[in-house]
């Protein structure tokens, strides 16, 4: 089979590259429209995905949709798979009339959650060529409630392949001068500046909440230190400068370490991990229980599927400081018991997000809606 993938960014999205590269694997010929301005081109291409340059922007919506329809004239894929919003929106516009079916694997629930883009999603699909991949069972389940068949629904997983590696530990606390009486609480995760347009206050990820959750604890835990791993995302650079200066007026044991290309190793002195989004699918809560190190998440999106109260780790109510601590003083005052979790959250995700497992999901979905297209088609 034949697919061609729509993916807006070259520097991120490294699950959507795990996929394609095992449906190479698998056998399939394997295409990819993406900006050529990344790191990960030469990954793709290494990977045996064959690229093609496609820049998407609302700004020049027409260029891209006529750039888009000359890729697809000219390669002729079995099937059109996309993995974002934007890349749905403009895949839909240029391929209305096409004969071809098309598939939006769902990288998250934010845009199910505001009625206008939840509307732009389900109104610009077309019955018999549209079908989604909700990738947590949230987003499976909204689908369902907007009224889409279960026969154009398919749930997986962005899958990973950190378990059962070997890291290096002792180099976090090495570089910050910790010793192993210290407190490590750790996030990781890229800063995304909050949307108005949305009605945000803070960001996507919550690094505010979690900052004015420490501040509450600090001073019964002198040995406790925050270390944040990860940058801003694309034009977030003022809002990081914001939050690096919140942090540091906050918490007297704070530290922002930027992007990183080794955090498996990095995080292995962490004593726990906080993903305090606000909207999330299954998030850096993947990441961390693939590591065996004891997660705490908001009960949000997909972090549900897989942080399990009282057998893989703790769910915290969104956007409030003060369960986040809570659950922040549970790990330490049972540290044992958060790593066994941790072990159990491990064990759990070795079958249910090993990548292999769910590139095979997917090679599967595109038979079947192959299938389903063609049925439709006659």
């Amino acid at each position: 089979m034949k697919s061609l993938h729509l993916v807006k960014t070259s520097t991120g999205a490294t699950w959507a590259f795990r996929v394609m590269r095992d449906l190479v694997q698998m056998g399939d010929e394997v295409h990819v429209a993406m900006p050529l301005d990344g790191i990960l081109v030469q990954k793709y291409k290494d990977a045996g995905v064959i690229v093609h340059e496609l820049d998407y922007s609302l700004k020049n919506a027409y260029g891209t949709i006529r750039k888009l329809r000359n890729i697809v004239d000219d390669i002729r894929p079995d099937i059109v798979h996309s993995h974002f919003v934007l890349t749905t929106l403009l895949m839909r516009l240029a391929l209305r009339s096409y004969d071809i079916p098309r598939v939006f694997e769902v990288p998250g629930p934010l845009h199910l959650e505001h009625v206008v883009f939840r509307y732009a999603d389900l109104w610009t699909a077309q019955k018999g060529k549209d079908y989604w991949i909700p990738t947590c069972k949230w987003s499976l389940d909204k689908y369902k409630s907007c009224g889409i068949d279960d026969n154009r629904l398919f749930l997986t997983y962005y899958g990973g392949d950190l378990v059962d590696k070997e890291y290096r530990k002792g180099l976090l606390r090495s570089e910050l001068g910790l010793t192993s009486k210290d407190i490590v609480v750790g996030m990781v995760a890229y800063m995304y500046a909050p949307k108005r347009y949305l009605g945000e206050k803070r960001g996507l990820k919550g690094h505010e909440d979690l900052i004015d959750a420490v501040a509450m604890i600090q001073d019964k835990y002198p040995d406790l230190h925050l270390v944040f791993i990860g940058g801003p995302w694309v034009g977030a650079d003022k809002y990081a400068e914001e939050v690096v200066a919140y942090g540091k007026d906050k918490v007297r044991n704070v530290h922002f370490l930027g992007t990183r290309d080794n955090v498996p190793d990095l995080y292995q002195d962490f004593d726990m991990v906080v993903h305090p989004s606000h909207s999330e699918n299954l998030g850096g809560a993947a990441e961390s229980l693939m590591l065996a190190v004891p997660t705490i998440a908001s009960n949000v999106g997909g972090f549900p599927d897989i942080v399990i109260p009282g057998k893989t780790g703790y769910l915290v109510n969104p956007s409030e400081p003060a369960s986040i601590a809570g659950a922040i003083e549970k790990v330490i005052a049972e540290p044992e018991i958060a790593r066994q979790m941790a072990e159990h959250g491990r064990i759990y995700l070795r079958d249910l997000l090993d990548a292999k497992k769910t590139s095979r999901d997917v090679y599967g979905f595109h038979r079947l809606i192959k299938e389903d297209f063609k049925k439709n088609s006659k």
